[in-house]
């Protein structure tokens, strides 16, 4: 019983995004355990302002990611519907 790669193409792409949107998260949420455990002054402060833009920056490159694999799985199912 060996399912194609076709077949398995859009289970791999779902665990991709929902992998990516784990990581983002988990990422988030050890930031925010980062800033609320302590403060270290303006160094600190620098440090965490840098590093959360980087986050923003980070979450917004996967969320265009993520509708473009929607896009795609979109125009894929449109394709296979038509005659």
């Amino acid at each position: 019983m060996s399912a194609s790669v076709g077949a398995l193409a859009p289970a791999i792409i779902v665990c991709v995004v929902f992998g990516s949107l784990l990581a983002g998260l988990a990422i988030i949420s050890w930031t925010i355990v980062r800033l609320v455990s302590g403060s270290r002054g303006r160094a600190g402060s620098a440090e965490e302002s840098q590093l959360i833009q980087e986050l923003y920056t980070g979450l917004h490159k996967m969320e265009q990611r993520v509708e473009a694999l929607e896009t795609l799985l979109l125009e894929r199912d449109q394709r296979g519907s038509t005659p």
